[in-house]
């Protein structure tokens, strides 16, 4: 072990006896640590995507941080956000929204992420060939000022609100030449978009708004076509304000108002506006207001969708088998004290063949700590999720909500062994243990992060 390394460990230790183990710069390698997990964040502060890894030195873990994406553009601090991001494989895809309406400047960035998986049957080695890297952008006034953005069969959906419409991009065409042309655009939506799509044959887009005749109308699309010629026919749910929606089990989940509704997938557009016959599932009411409780988006995991509802003693995590028959709502109550209310919401299989959902809940008012609540969705292993239960609420860092931005979020490592989750008020980064649910370590990272993914696990088990 060379001196350096040595006194690395050394500093590790004495950190982690202290509470928190210091951020090492890459720069200060002088011989490889092996690579444990890489990440990247988005820093609302700088409107840029940062990067580290937790990496093995011996006994303990440390984090080495990067710098900016190699490549990433210089972004205007004011006027522009970095929306959602999402991975397929060892890409990246953020989109990038403007203060106004895409007339400044808006589109999306795609990052090689540097970082390649290697199966081996029951485990995965992992090489880490080169920092992440900006592979392609588009960043002009013709992008409709993308909000949210979907990965639907290894395929990315990116919404383009003032277009009327989304984007579809394959991985492989943002590795070809011109990448940036290699988007399709299709018609579908308006207002601040959602949408799913299934099989990369049909896609649904909402209309949020409750104007211009269109509260509640959903577009359907044929992915085979483009542009006009895309959309096939439009239908309405029975009440406006949709801000949610997605696919699992051959069958399309949207978020409007009152509960949900579930329609299944028309993947050989057989259907017309007057045929759909669109099935509602109620989420309950408020107990103060008597108003309809809601979500505003979905989380899939396995056959399941997810969604949080409600506030205060109202709030719950609610649980829809889409394979079944006939689908249901079951809801798990969260405790979540007044001034807060549940928010960010993700899931994993851990290592150990554990199936958790883990709920943030984020201040509305007041000075509750915030906090993120884990829920085992399967305690008895036996596949049916109807015995789920809170087993754990663990206090986090303050975020730093505006609008939809500065939310926490949390990722995993290749090896469900670990989260990593973004404290955006006190510009943090935490790790979680999988197996313990317990906080390993906290990183002080600066600026304000707040969308966070992983990419890789232990570089060799062998």
């Amino acid at each position: 072990m060379t001196r350096h390394i040595l006194s690395t460990y050394c500093l590790v230790m004495f950190g982690l006896m202290a509470g928190s183990a210091p951020a090492l710069s890459l720069a200060q390698r002088s011989s490889k640590p092996e690579e444990m997990v890489r990440f990247v964040w988005q820093d609302r502060e700088q409107k840029t995507l940062q990067w580290g890894e937790l990496v093995k030195i011996g006994a303990p873990l440390v984090f080495q941080k990067g710098d900016k994406v190699e490549r990433f553009p210089q972004l205007d601090q004011e006027r522009h956000e970095l929306v959602q991001m999402e991975r397929i494989d060892n890409l990246l895809l953020v989109g990038v929204r403007d203060d106004d309406r895409g007339q400044f400047l808006s589109g999306w960035v795609a990052v090689d992420l540097g970082v390649t998986e290697h199966p081996h049957g029951d485990h995965s080695d992992f090489t880490y060939a080169r920092p992440p890297r900006v592979i392609a952008s588009v960043l002009d006034q013709a992008q409709g000022n993308p909000a949210h953005l979907y990965v639907y069969d290894k395929t990315f959906y990116l919404a383009n609100d003032s277009l009327n419409g989304y984007t579809k991009i394959s991985p492989r065409a943002l590795k070809g030449p011109e990448s940036g042309r290699k988007g399709t655009f299709h018609r579908g939506g308006g207002g601040h978009i959602t949408l799913a799509a299934v099989g990369n044959r049909v896609g649904y887009a909402t209309w949020i708004a409750p104007t211009d005749n269109k509260g509640g109308l959903i577009d359907v699309s044929d992915l085979s076509k483009t542009g006009e010629q895309s959309l096939a026919y439009s239908f309405e749910l029975p009440v406006a304000g949709l801000h949610g929606a997605t696919a699992n089990s051959g069958r399309v989940f949207f978020a409007p108002s009152d509960g949900l509704y579930w329609v299944n997938a028309d993947l050989n557009l057989r259907q017309t506006a007057a045929s759909v016959q669109p099935n509602h599932l109620s989420l309950g009411t408020d107990p103060d207001s008597e108003r309809p409780l809601r979500t505003g988006s979905f989380t899939n995991h396995r056959n399941l969708v997810l969604c949080t509802t409600g506030r205060g003693p109202s709030s719950a995590l609610c649980l829809i088998d889409a394979s079944a028959r006939t689908p249901s709502v079951l809801k798990i109550s969260l405790d979540v004290a007044d001034g807060l209310a549940p928010a960010s919401l993700e899931t994993v299989i851990t290592a150990a063949g554990k199936h958790y959902a883990f709920v943030f809940q984020n201040k509305l008012e007041g000075d509750a700590e915030e906090k993120l609540t884990i829920v085992d969705l399967d305690p008895n292993r036996d596949r049916n999720f109807h015995d789920a239960q809170v087993v754990k609420t663990l206090t986090v860092g303050p975020s730093q909500v505006e609008g939809h931005y500065g939310h926490h979020t949390l990722c995993f490592d290749g090896d469900a062994r670990f989260a990593l989750l973004t404290n955006p008020g006190s510009g943090e980064i935490w790790l979680l243990s999988l197996t313990k649910l317990e906080i390993l370590d906290k990183y002080k990272v600066g600026g304000i992060p707040t969308k966070i993914l992983a990419i890789g696990g232990e570089a060799s088990k062998h």
